[in-house]
């Protein structure tokens, strides 16, 4: 079970405080997959990286029981002074997985070649993608999280990527932030509406994207 307490995050901006939680209180229970929209700014990103811990609130708790992966495809938390294989390596003691089994899967599955030897900070953006969604892969977590999107690399990567996501989300719930109608219908079974520092949670996911259109409307 995931739990936000009370949550509050906000920032400045050049036309004031943007207030993008305001005093959150949320369940994220295990066993289900839960889809976030939101419109743009209306802070999925934020709320995304402060359930995994990469960004602080203001005000409030999360707590975390169970194993939580941090946001699928983030790269911000690896050393680009270090390998791939080194960072797979460092993943996989912090989480106290068998260093060798993570990675094996990584290497395999980033399909990165001899640059996974090499330096992080050597890589192309879409090199760090594969990378990062990879080493997410080859740890076991309960909990996945994921800002916007699952697709990284051509379609015949994209395709391995998809396919090994669903195998860990036959036993794993994932939190997934998005405006992506199909790709929540794909991988939740509940949704909620990000909106003014409020969430709004839906058991039906089509009264939640009847009520988003709604809100696109108004706003365009």
């Amino acid at each position: 079970m995931i739990r936000l307490e009370h949550v509050s995050k906000s920032y400045k901006s050049r036309y004031g405080c943007v207030q993008v939680l305001d005093d959150v209180c949320m369940d994220f229970p295990k066993g289900h997959s839960v889809g976030v929209l939101g419109l743009n700014g209306a802070g999925k990103s934020t709320l995304i990286k402060i359930i995994g811990g990469t960004e602080y609130a203001d005000k409030g708790r999360i707590v975390r029981e169970g194993k939580v992966s941090w946001p699928m495809g983030y790269t911000g938390g690896f050393q680009g002074s270090m390998t791939g294989r080194e960072n797979a390596r460092f993943v996989a003691r912090i989480y106290g997985a068998d260093c060798r089994e993570i990675e094996a899967f990584t290497q395999d599955f980033a399909e990165l070649g001899f640059h996974f030897d090499m330096p992080l900070k050597s890589y192309s953006a879409g090199m760090k993608g594969r990378f990062a969604f990879a080493v997410s892969l080859a740890c076991d977590f309960e909990y996945y999280l994921v800002d916007e999107t699952l697709e990284t690399g051509d379609a015949r990567y994209r395709e391995k990527f998809r396919r090994a996501f669903e195998e860990r989300r036959e036993r794993a719930s994932v939190i997934l932030v998005s405006h992506n109608e199909q790709t929540i219908r794909r991988n939740c079974d509940q949704a909620a509406i990000l909106n003014g520092g409020k969430i709004h949670v839906f058991d039906d996911i089509n009264e939640a994207f009847k009520e988003y259109r709604l809100l696109q409307t108004k706003v365009a």
